[in-house]
């Protein structure tokens, strides 16, 4: 039995501190109804106008087939549209989009695509666990780019060493950010753009939150800069903007160059997105794009972080709003490690939150919370966790 282990690639992949906090949150439920702040998927449905397009799709006896890898033809036309309308970037249908089975597939897929055991890929530092993954998965190395408030958590490229940016094959960017809802401007993506080029350097940008954002501000596409599209793509996603998280649909834009080993790759392994799925994306684009129903994500959003934020400051705990996403990155009261004030929260207060080690060292000092309950539960969590003392407890010696 010694033999059958797994392989080492899947040893590397970073699940521990979210299964880890999945037990604890049993064991706590067998006391007090916990309240989940951890894992970022959205508590309501998509709106009624999307589930009737769907509805209205899946009694069509032609969208049972195998459905193309790259998607639809009618998909990726209304993606490249809505490129149009939303960014000002303008894009070829044919060789330019490509539909995915959630942004994560497409990021998860994206090394194994391109990098090879010996190259290297700079990944941001804390960032969604599956950019570090899929680089263990393709077997080559990773160089974090550490993301600090004193930088505007934008990684400092300048500091990348000489060694490091002639190895490096890929870069991998997420703006608005997960987990620590930073933004970035458009001056930041001229900053990569030109330092990608200098250096060969593929970039891959995550813009999954591009609809989820606050206070009037409209987050910008990476390939708004002038030459972006030859040295780079971008992953969006309807989980998030349309609350579509199931249905598993999301699409990469940019470089054709690019995107065809990762199509390749894709064609091998999957059939591709669900005809019925697709014809909702469509929908919601669409939809977005005459205004005949306003997208209310991030109006919610923004409520939520309104009452959250204040109640907490209320009770001591000083958070930075963010202006986008549907996180929140708090720094633990001074003492604490990210892991033991998790713990200890879940433990005295019921409420779950993700240490923010679980994204990268540099998340020491941060816990993620989601707004993914109504507005009432987070007050109740802000209560108990006011209740409970544990902001101004000592930590464990």
């Amino acid at each position: 039995m010694s033999r059958l282990q797994p392989a080492r690639r899947v040893q590397m992949l970073s699940s521990a501190i979210f299964t880890e906090m999945a037990r604890r949150k049993q064991e706590a439920a067998r006391r007090l109804k916990v309240i989940d702040l951890g894992i970022g998927s959205p508590d309501t449905p998509p709106p009624p106008h999307l589930i009737e397009a769907l509805t209205e799709a899946v009694q069509r006896p032609d969208v049972y087939g195998y459905p193309l890898s790259e998607g639809s033809p009618q998909f990726r036309q209304t993606v490249a549209e809505w490129y149009t309308y939303r960014f000002g970037v303008s894009l070829d249908p044919e060789r330019e989009v490509h539909a995915l089975m959630g942004s994560q597939d497409g990021l998860a897929h994206l090394a194994l695509a391109w990098v090879n055991p010996e190259e290297l890929v700079l990944v941001p530092d804390p960032g969604y666990p599956i950019y570090a993954g899929s680089v263990h998965l393709a077997g080559a190395e990773l160089y974090p780019m550490p993301l600090r408030a004193e930088n505007g958590y934008l990684p400092d490229l300048e500091a990348i060493p000489d060694e490091v940016r002639r190895r490096a094959k890929l870069m991998i960017l997420n703006y608005p950010n997960n987990p620590v809802s930073a933004v970035a401007p458009l001056s930041f993506f001229e900053q990569v753009v030109h330092f990608a080029r200098k250096h060969e350097i593929i970039v891959a940008h995550d813009l999954a939150y591009s609809e989820m954002a606050f206070d009037g501000y409209r987050p910008p596409s990476f390939l708004q800069v002038p030459g972006a599209k030859e040295i780079g793509i971008e992953f969006n996603s309807f989980s998030k903007s349309f609350n579509m998280a199931g249905c598993r649909v999301a699409y990469v834009v940019g470089s054709e160059t690019i995107i065809q080993p990762l199509a390749q790759l894709k064609s091998n392994i999957d059939y591709g997105v669900f005809h019925a799925v697709q014809q909702m994306a469509a929908a919601a684009l669409a939809a977005d794009m005459t205004g005949a129903v306003p997208n209310q994500v991030s109006s919610l959003y923004q409520e939520r972080r309104d009452v959250f934020l204040s109640s907490l400051n209320r009770i001591g705990w000083r958070i930075e709003p963010p202006k986008a996403t549907m996180f929140v990155w708090a720094p633990v009261p001074a003492g604490w490690t990210s892991r033991q004030f998790a713990f200890h929260l879940l433990e005295k207060a019921g409420v779950v939150v993700i240490p923010g080690t679980a994204f990268g060292q540099e998340g020491e000092g941060y816990v993620r919370m989601a707004l993914v309950q109504k507005t009432d539960e987070l007050l109740e969590a802000v209560r108990r966790i006011e209740q409970s003392g544990v902001l101004g407890e000592a930590p464990p010696e």
